[in-house]
């Protein structure tokens, strides 16, 4: 159940970029919103955050491995495929996709007006990874709530 709740923190989160903040933050005037995410991205990187995030990704390698041993139980399925969307699906993208994006743009002036066209690009490409991750984070939490109820 606690891998559920923190999938479905997860998802909460991804969804909240995908569906207004990161809408806000594109509107933002000139490289406004650049800056704005920059500053977000380092605050992301602290106990609140990385204890759902990284707490989640070490149950489910948990999870996992354990539910490896009960694959002939439907628990057992149920749980390693929520494992396997959350690792895959959440952590994994995170990783090949939505970091090397933070890391260019924590790599750029945002007081220089020429970056407008990468600001751009990054908003879509993050956010359509973000929808990913949101859609991941919460088959996961929904695949061990199931996995509990049976």
């Amino acid at each position: 159940m606690i891998a559920a709740l923190g999938a479905g923190v997860n998802a909460g989160v991804w969804y909240a970029f995908s569906t207004f903040v990161m809408a806000g933050l594109r509107r933002l005037p000139g490289t406004g919103g650049m800056s704005a995410m920059q500053s977000i991205n380092v605050t992301a990187v602290r106990p609140p955050f990385m204890i759902a995030f990284m707490g989640t990704a070490g149950m489910c390698v948990f999870l996992a491995v354990r539910a490896g041993f009960s694959l002939g139980e439907t628990w057992g399925v149920l749980t390693l495929v929520a494992a396997g969307s959350f690792l895959v699906g959440t952590i994994g993208l995170t990783a090949a996709v939505n970091m090397p994006l933070n890391d260019r743009l924590a790599a750029l002036d945002a007081e220089d007006a020429t970056n407008g066209r990468t600001w751009t690009d990054y908003v879509r490409v993050w956010t359509r990874a973000n929808h990913l991750r949101a859609l991941s984070s919460l088959a996961s939490s929904a695949l061990f709530t199931a996995a509990v109820v049976v």
